[in-house]
């Protein structure tokens, strides 16, 4: 299963990082450290002697999957994570044009701060100002413009439920992991795949042991 679970492993991160998706990618490498990390500091001695053997194997792998889609690309996955076009100039925006998008739907809270323009009107307002139909890669900026403070209210309410739930009930071990994935996918990605908001539902998910008698 071990072996299986490699190779599963090297396939997907090589299909991932030639997508040229640098959020996706960051994300799923986040959410690996975090666990790792988690893994490693309730494991006792013994099992963390196997587990550093895994950040090790894990490591190489990600030098050998970065290393062979380098020269698979031509160097070129390289400048897309370093913010380059393909003649290595470095582009004005880092995050691929939603810098503009995001400014629109800032500029539309503030403009609508109580009780925002309304649920999915947002995409009015970017289309005004960009000619064209431009969906939203955040999600938060997109709640304020749309739900002004309810939106902030919202918010507020997705960030700390899970923390004050996971207080009570620290039995959940990937909670961090998923919470990482819905944070950093939201806002790159919004809420245009059903991915984050059932990956947010396992972070509120109880694990009961089920004692035998």
């Amino acid at each position: 299963m071990q072996i299986l679970n490699g190779i599963l492993l090297l396939v997907i991160s090589y299909r991932a990082i030639v997508t040229f998706s640098r959020g996706g990618v960051i994300t799923g490498v986040v959410m690996i450290v975090i666990l790792l990390l988690l893994l490693y500091y309730y494991s006792s001695t013994k099992v963390n002697y196997k587990l550093a053997l895994v950040f090790i194997v894990t490591a190489i792998m990600g030098v050998g999957i970065w290393s062979y889609t380098s020269m698979q690309t031509s160097g070129l996955i390289e400048k897309r994570y370093a913010n380059q076009d393909a003649a290595g100039r470095v582009k004005k925006d880092r995050l691929g044009g939603r810098e503009a998008i995001i400014a629109v739907d800032i500029k539309t809270f503030f403009d609508n701060p109580i009780m925002g323009v309304g649920a999915g009107l947002g995409k009015e307002y970017r289309k005004e100002a960009f000619g064209v139909d431009v969906a939203s890669h955040n999600e938060i900026t997109r709640l304020l413009s749309e739900h002004g403070v309810f939106g902030i209210t919202g918010l507020l309410i997705l960030i700390i439920m899970p923390f004050v739930l996971y207080y009570t009930h620290t039995s959940n071990l990937y909670f961090l992991s998923f919470y990482a994935f819905w944070l950093l996918t939201i806002n790159h990605a919004a809420m245009r795949t059903a991915a984050p908001a059932f990956v947010y539902a396992l972070t509120l998910v109880n694990v009961i042991k089920n004692k035998s008698r």
